[in-house]
């Protein structure tokens, strides 16, 4: 629990994967904390609605839509602190959709910096990924690697962290910017890889796959949110850009290879042409130099991917009915 007066924080894509397990620690940790979750007609608050009812009652989430600058600005008065993680973050979807995706992301942010300058606000954590680095040109990956738009995703990230740095620069606005690697653990849907392989392998003979080659570097959600938290509370991280990531390099093929022998079940893996990305577009390596998160604000993982998996497989095991086993959608 925090002492003195509890600091106000704001977070954007509150509803989504890694914003609820956010929020959830920041409850824990004795943060007033503003949701701030995507308008929709039922009033769906997307996966807060699995925080226990304790955690649930002390929120206030508000309902909007980042591209609003009105809604945004009204939503930070009286913050101390905004995490900024809200974004279209589909990959496929990217493809499909370019124009939404690059106006939520890039205009999405610069609502919330206008925002965060309007209300002044003391701390703004961008969240970047790890996709701007694109297919690496070097391993483990330091934050001066070249940037690479592979896909109108990455490109809309890349352009958004410009944005962040020129706010910083321009206007002395406290800023810092994370690039998690590939985050995994309860809650994420079968858009991502290992609650694909991991929904499959539960329940079918077969798993349907895309680039089983391409390695990738997965960290827990609870580890992720972390850098998040420390990232927010150091001085030393202002104006920085900093990995968040394992350090540890895995390929899809053996990360199967390890689901599947944790799930206990003997299952093939089948190639779907459907789910490659064009050949330009895919990231055949991505591995993490964490070093400067070290040294920074002390962040380094505690869940070894062998735990971490363990804990997702019991999490999906309970709530298959929220999957739709084998089905891709972008």
């Amino acid at each position: 629990m925090m002492s003195g007066s509890a600091k106000t924080v704001m977070v954007t894509g509150s509803a989504g994967f890694v914003g609820s397990h956010l929020v959830e620690e920041l409850v824990d940790r004795g943060y007033r904390v503003k949701c701030f979750v995507r308008y929709t007609s039922t009033n769906d608050p997307g996966f807060l609605n699995l925080l226990p009812e304790d955690k649930r009652s002390s929120i206030e989430i508000i309902a909007g839509d980042l591209r609003d600058p009105d809604a945004v600005q009204k939503a930070a008065n009286g913050v101390d602190t905004i995490f900024h993680l809200a974004a279209l973050v589909g990959i496929p979807y990217s493809y499909v959709h370019p124009y939404e995706v690059i106006d939520t992301n890039v205009m999405g942010t610069v609502n919330v910096l206008q925002a965060a300058r309007a209300n002044n606000v003391g701390r703004l954590i961008h969240t970047s990924t790890s996709e701007i680095y694109g297919t690496a040109q070097y391993v483990p990956i330091d934050e001066g690697h070249p940037v690479q738009g592979q896909s109108p995703y990455s490109a809309s990230k890349i352009g958004a962290e410009k944005i962040v740095e020129s706010y910083y620069a321009s206007f002395s606005l406290p800023c810092t910017i994370i690039r998690p690697f590939n985050i995994y653990g309860p809650r994420q849907s079968t858009r991502a890889v290992i609650p694909t392989i991991i929904t499959q392998a539960l329940v079918q003979d077969e798993i349907k796959l895309g680039n089983t080659l391409a390695t990738r570097d997965f960290t827990f959600v609870k580890d992720t949110v972390n850098g998040f938290i420390m990232a927010s509370e150091s001085e030393a991280a202002v104006g920085k850009t900093v990995n968040v990531g394992s350090n540890f390099e895995v390929s899809i093929n053996d990360l199967v290879k390890m689901i599947v022998q944790l799930v206990g079940r003997d299952v093939k893996i089948h190639q779907d042409e459907v789910r490659l990305r064009p050949d330009k577009s895919e990231v055949q390596r991505l591995w993490a130099d964490n070093t400067l998160a070290k040294e920074t604000f002390g962040w380094e993982p505690k869940v070894s991917l062998t735990e971490g998996l363990q804990r997702t497989i019991e999490w999906i095991s309970d709530n298959m009915d929220r999957f739709k086993v084998g089905e891709y959608s972008v």
